[in-house]
């Protein structure tokens, strides 16, 4: 189901906005209807994520944890996500030796980025030890 509508949405960018549509051969007029639903959705992920910042604040408010390791965590999933796009975009170029390499660097970063957390968890740990 999600593929089909993807590709379909992916059909309407491709062909009717950028002047040629594959099936028939033939130059198309530019259509604007689709960047009009993508803006809409693009709306609708801004306030998704503006969501899930709120939910994340007021975890934050709760647990009295600094800040900082709040913003460490977003980058540290910054981090991951875009070196598993990197890799991925590496292997489909079929240098799978090269994605590999990008994958370990990216799990090196994100450990040694992650250190400041796993000390504060060791402190909360010991601080709750009798």
């Amino acid at each position: 189901m999600f593929a089909s509508s993807f590709q379909n949405y992916w059909n309407c960018i491709i062909n009717n906005n950028f002047g040629f549509d594959v099936e028939t051969k033939k130059a198309r007029a530019f259509n604007f209807g689709c960047f009009g639903w993508w803006g809409i959705n693009f709306f609708y992920i801004i306030d998704l994520i503006e969501q899930a910042f709120g939910l994340f604040d007021y975890i934050m408010e709760i647990t009295h944890l600094d800040s900082k390791l709040f913003a460490l965590l977003i980058k540290i999933v910054g981090i991951g996500y875009l070196t598993e796009f990197s890799a991925g975009m590496c292997e489909d170029a079929g240098s799978s030796s090269m994605a590999s390499k990008i994958m370990l660097a990216g799990k090196l970063v994100i450990f040694v980025m992650a250190i400041p957390i796993i000390t504060t968890l060791l402190e909360i740990i010991v601080g709750l030890m009798p």
